[in-house]
């Protein structure tokens, strides 16, 4: 189970990054909703997942919460065609409600990889570990074009906008940051995405895992 190979421990896990966070937190929250009581939400703005209940107050969560054991919850973000903020309510009183929170902390405009703004990314003080998603997607193509705030990526890389993301690239961003506990290389689709997966595995000198969420396969790379 993805769960188990990304070591999600119980208590509040914070998804940062870019290339699927949203499909991760989806994912991670349908496994472990087969034994554990599960919520999704956000820090910054997501959309609420379609076919998962959502409780838009204290009241409502508390009602739900007693015969759903997965759910989302937030509070309506005016001027964002139906966006979600975060809960009314405290993180630790939600981590005390439900063996496990899962927390979407920052955007990326749907790029596949990004840099953080100072503001960002927004990880809750009770967070037991940060989960770093980053799109094989972004290798390969422009900074300009592949990154969210490309100018700070770029910056962070000692790059220009107009590089090529590589794996040196995302490494130098990933280690000038230095935000997670755990990094997840999504959209891994194609050999050729494996032997870039590989490299990067090889510049941080430590285990990450990779795969698709689409296709539901992973793979741990040394």
């Amino acid at each position: 189970m993805l769960s188990e190979l990304l070591g999600i421990r119980p208590g509040v896990t914070a998804v940062i990054g870019g290339g699927g966070k949203t499909t991760l937190l989806r994912t991670l929250g349908q496994e472990l909703a087969q034994s554990y009581s599960v919520l999704l939400c956000t820090t910054t703005k997501i959309f609420p997942f379609p076919d998962i209940p959502c409780a838009r107050s204290e009241e409502e969560l508390t009602r739900l919460r007693e015969h759903c054991r997965l759910l989302c919850a937030g509070q309506e973000a005016p001027g964002t065609g139906g966006k979600l903020t975060a809960p009314p309510m405290p993180m630790a009183q939600l981590a005390e409600w439900f063996d496990y929170v899962l927390v979407e902390a920052d955007g990326s405009a749907q790029r596949p990889v990004k840099a953080h703004a100072p503001h960002e990314p927004v990880i809750p003080p009770v967070a037991n570990q940060v989960i770093c998603v980053v799109g094989a997607a972004g290798f390969g193509r422009p900074i300009r074009e592949a990154a969210h705030r490309p100018e700070l990526y770029a910056r962070l890389a000692g790059a220009e906008e107009t590089d090529i993301v590589t794996p040196e690239i995302e490494v130098a961003v990933l280690k000038a940051e230095s935000l997670y506990h755990r990094l997840f290389i999504n959209q891994t689709d194609t050999l050729e995405d494996m032997e870039t997966v590989k490299q990067l595995a090889a510049l941080l000198n430590g285990p990450i895992l990779a795969g698709s969420l689409q296709k539901g396969a992973y793979f741990r790379c040394l």
